[in-house]
């Protein structure tokens, strides 16, 4: 991923989104050729010289201090995750260079945890949303149709992203796909900017950007948002729907794995049928408790 194109098409897109009238500009449609604001209106609103800001739009600017992006942020009217997002584009690590592809396990104590937690599904996910291991009840949630023990094998490991947009099993687990479908790809994006070095990210998004239009589609759009918790419902094909509250919760360290949890309001149908979907996944002959390599 290009870093100074990523912002580029990143100011670009919020540009085109913000109606000159949204900011108290009268627009004279015979005399006007783009839709959004124009760099020079923006330049001006964010008290930014032309020249300067001209140069951060097209990658010639080597540094932005925070109350020029702050100012641009305000302008564009930007979100908390898309002003951060905005600083990670516009000032990338210095000399950094695609880092060779490492293969990431999750830590024996996460393994441990997952087995514990025998009546909640979890699952161990690394950045790009590879699972690393889950436990019994959270293979049995997202992805019964798979191997218990792919989390394994590194080649073929699931990645929620790549089944949300390619698996027609793990797609229709949702009830709300295009909701799911656009908060993973602005999940995304926001991880993207933080690790513009990562190449096996880089590959996950190019792969996906050519074998999903779908995808393709929202990538364009730059939607930049991060979820840590929420509520989702999912029909499941043993046990019907559920609307399941999850929970991320971040492994301390770089590796930037995290922890997520699924849980059911006490006493709802949806609690009956988690404790449904439980009773099938311990009938299964097979142990894979907190399955990984």
């Amino acid at each position: 991923m290009d870093a100074p194109s990523e912002l580029g098409d990143f100011l670009k897109s919020r540009r085109a989104a913000l109606r000159p009238e949204d900011i108290g500009i009268t627009p004279q449609p015979s005399r006007r050729r783009v839709t959004g604001l124009r760099r020079e209106e923006l330049a001006m609103l964010a008290g930014v010289s032309i020249t300067h800001y001209t140069r951060l739009e097209q990658g010639r600017a080597t540094t932005a201090s925070d109350s020029v992006l702050d100012a641009i942020a305000r302008t564009l009217r930007l979100t908390e995750d898309e002003t951060a997002h905005l600083k990670d584009l516009a000032r990338p690590a210095a000399g950094s260079r695609p880092a060779p592809p490492r293969v990431e396990n999750a830590g024996a104590s996460a393994r441990q945890l997952l087995a514990a937690m025998t009546d909640v599904p979890a699952l161990v996910l690394d950045r790009r949303n590879d699972v690393l291991a889950w436990n019994q009840l959270g293979h049995a949630l997202l992805a019964g149709h798979l191997a218990p023990d792919s989390p394994g094998a590194a080649a073929s490991r699931p990645n929620l992203i790549r089944m949300l947009f390619l698996d027609e099993r793990y797609r229709q687990l949702y009830s709300h796909w295009n909701e799911e479908a656009l908060l993973a790809v602005a999940s995304l994006r926001l991880v993207a900017g933080r690790h513009p070095d990562d190449r096996r990210l880089a590959e996950l998004i190019g792969r996906l950007s050519m074998l999903s239009p779908e995808f393709a589609s929202r990538w364009a759009r730059h939607p930049v948002r991060t979820c840590t918790s929420g509520l989702k419902r999912l029909q499941h094909p043993s046990v019907g729907v559920m609307d399941l509250s999850f929970e991320n919760l971040c492994i301390p360290g770089s590796s930037g794995q995290r922890l997520i949890a699924y849980t059911a309001e006490p006493g709802s149908p949806s609690e009956a049928a988690l404790r449904l979907l439980g009773s099938v996944a311990a009938s299964s002959d097979t142990d894979f408790s907190a399955v990984q390599s």
